[in-house]
């Protein structure tokens, strides 16, 4: 079942979970994500970052539109940091139902006016878009980037930039970075900052960065009113820490004999994580509400 990010999201806003999104670099985590939803009979959102969708192709996403179109779980296909224009309109192309423009580094109003500008265009065709206030930090761990300073949301900001741009969903910075946390570095979420703003706007909230913070943080945060939280770090470390053991241990070749393992290694870390967000056998609400309704002819 394929959603965009405001039908997915608004039922996880109502019934008080959060939804993971996974970022997707191949068809072996593409296959972890799909098979770990459906065995949890849970929503998930597959990511994909400008750097990951350079490096699958146009093409592969017939493949994963295919898969997920004909799953019983909803699933999102959601471009993650869109810079500009020319990313947006290639994803949509491709097929996704939701993209997201990440002007965070630009001024507020040259934000306001590159994301209300996508939004337009977007909503033509029935794609949802997420922004972001605010910057997310950098660990050096990952390709997805950040910067060495987190600049914090301010929630009066929020506010005017939801009601300009007519956005579905807001990344908001309040401590988190992306990639891996070295042993020297502490991570901090401000909840002071998330519950400010979840007062003063009614749109469902995002949280970059989601991998290597403490669970009873991310825990409190989805309780607040976070309703996704992306994750790509967590679970591609465990999948190729296994395939670095089978690969020093052995003289093997074939990525059916390397992978299955390395599969089910990164399964574990999404299943722990849908636990965490609470979303496990949600996917059933989906059906009850008649979520199947909302989705466009063309999908």
């Amino acid at each position: 079942m394929l959603l965009n990010m405001k039908q997915l999201l608004e039922v996880a806003q109502k019934h008080q979970f959060a939804v993971g999104a996974f970022n997707v670099a191949d068809s072996n985590f593409l296959r972890v994500v799909v098979e770990e939803a459906e065995s949890n009979n849970s929503p998930a959102i597959i990511a994909v970052h400008p750097t990951e969708l350079d490096f699958v192709k146009d093409d592969f996403f017939s493949y994963v539109l295919t898969r997920i179109k004909n799953s019983h779980v909803p699933f999102v296909l959601h471009l993650d940091h869109g810079g500009n224009m020319a990313d947006i309109m290639r994803a949509i192309h491709a097929g996704f139902s939701s993209v997201m423009i990440d002007g965070s580094l630009l001024s507020l109003e040259e934000n306001i006016q590159l994301t209300k500008q996508i939004v337009e265009v977007s909503h033509s065709l029935g794609v949802s878009v997420e922004g972001e206030l605010g910057t997310i930090g950098n660990t050096g761990t990952s390709v997805e980037g950040g910067v060495s300073e987190v600049i914090y949301t301010r929630p009066e900001d929020a506010q005017e930039f939801v009601e300009k741009t007519g956005v579905d969903t807001l990344a908001i910075a309040i401590g988190t970075c992306h990639g891996i946390y070295p042993k020297d570095m502490e991570p901090k979420l401000r909840m002071d900052i998330l519950k400010e703003i979840k007062e003063t706007v009614d749109i469902p909230l995002v949280l970059h960065g989601g991998s290597a913070n403490p669970d009873e943080e991310i825990a409190e945060a989805v309780q607040i009113g976070i309703q996704k939280v992306n994750i790509s770090s967590d679970y591609k470390y465990a999948f190729y820490k296994k395939c670095r053991e089978i690969l020093a241990e052995t003289e093997l070749w074939d990525p059916n004999a390397i992978y299955p393992a390395c599969i089910d290694a990164a399964k574990e870390i999404v299943k722990y994580k849908m636990n965490l967000f609470q979303s496990i056998g949600k996917a059933e609400i989906y059906r009850e509400e008649n979520v199947t309704a909302w989705r466009r002819e063309w999908l």
